[in-house]
């Protein structure tokens, strides 16, 4: 999901956009921002995605109790935000992504055909909880908040990424003083703002050069005012800055941190509370980390920072901040 903050926040700037635009075509035939671009394949069929086996010890493990939606059919709700995670392939019909890579992997495992079905963020719990879906994978972090109503089998690292441009001199962001003294991009209200905000109090703290942030509420105006040199450093949802890095090739990753700084974020399939199949979905994604498909999945849409090494059921939560 992609926020749209309001620009609010300490030492704000407006956005000159005009400018920015301007300026954007010479940004572009810039040799100094070039490197090599890698071809992202958005098609319906995806021919090259990778394709799992049925696991017997996650068959073992789903209750009998527990009734599919629909027979021979595992039932997943998503929704498509983007790429990489997930989006509409050429035909603009087809879900393709990260999510339905992993999901595919899943059903393969189950043994059954996936069925995915494209729904607003918003619609995913009620859906769930009214058993319309057998599971929502759709970039869902794990929040205690979230746990009291859905079980979770973890797949993925929740990370934010900082992203600099081709020929920036800055190599890596790795903690607060990484950031003293810098111009980044932020949204309002968003978890970026509250991570960073703390980071620059400590390092004033510390007697070190605070961090200037520019609000911005548009992806596109945050691209060009990096692409442009107005601010130093972009930082957003790891996966669309990944995405936007290895589809132009004009900007670059020094460093990741943790969307629930300093708390541990996960990614996790949802599905509904006490239904009992979170175990068996996670000795699934076990499965795929063993056999390999798992890791083929992050590398083919550049998520490799984010893989876990285990997948788990219901671990601890991000708590309301």
């Amino acid at each position: 999901m992609t926020d749209h903050p309001e620009e609010t926040g300490p030492r704000r700037s407006r956005r000159h956009l005009g400018s920015l635009a301007a300026s954007f075509a010479l940004l572009l035939a810039s040799p100094a921002l070039m490197s090599p671009a890698r071809a992202i394949d958005l098609s319906p069929g995806q021919p090259d995605r990778p394709r799992g086996r049925r696991n017997e010890q996650a068959l073992a493990a789903i209750p009998a109790s527990f009734r599919f939606v629909r027979e021979e059919v595992f039932t997943v709700a998503i929704a498509p935000g983007g790429p990489p995670i997930a989006t509409y392939a050429t035909d603009a019909s087809t879900v393709v992504g990260a999510d339905p890579d992993i999901a595919s992997l899943i059903a393969d495992a189950l043994g059954r055909r996936l069925e995915l079905v494209p729904v607003a963020w918003a619609d995913w719990p009620l859906g769930l909880v009214s058993g319309r879906f057998d599971a929502a994978i759709s970039n869902i972090g794990v929040t205690e908040q979230r746990k009291e109503k859905f079980d979770f089998s973890t797949y993925r690292q929740g990370l934010h990424g900082f992203f600099v441009r081709s020929d920036s001199p800055i190599t890596a962001i790795r903690e607060p003083k990484d950031v003293a003294g810098l111009r980044l991009a932020l949204g309002a209200g968003t978890n970026q703002e509250r991570i960073l905000l703390q980071w620059s109090r400590q390092n004033v703290a510390n007697g070190l050069k605070p961090t200037e942030f520019l609000y911005f509420d548009d992806d596109t105006a945050r691209n060009l005012a990096l692409l442009s040199g107005r601010i130093d450093v972009n930082i957003g949802p790891n996966p669309n800055l990944t995405y936007q890095a290895v589809k132009d090739g004009r900007s670059r990753s020094v460093g990741t941190v943790s969307a629930g700084w300093p708390e541990r974020s996960d990614v996790a399939i949802t599905t509904r509370k006490g239904s009992g199949l979170a175990e068996a979905l996670t000795i699934a994604v076990n499965g795929l980390m063993e056999d390999g498909s798992y890791a083929k999945v992050l590398a083919r849409w550049g998520l490799e920072a984010e893989a876990l090494d285990r997948s788990q059921t219901n671990p601890p939560g991000l708590p309301r901040f």
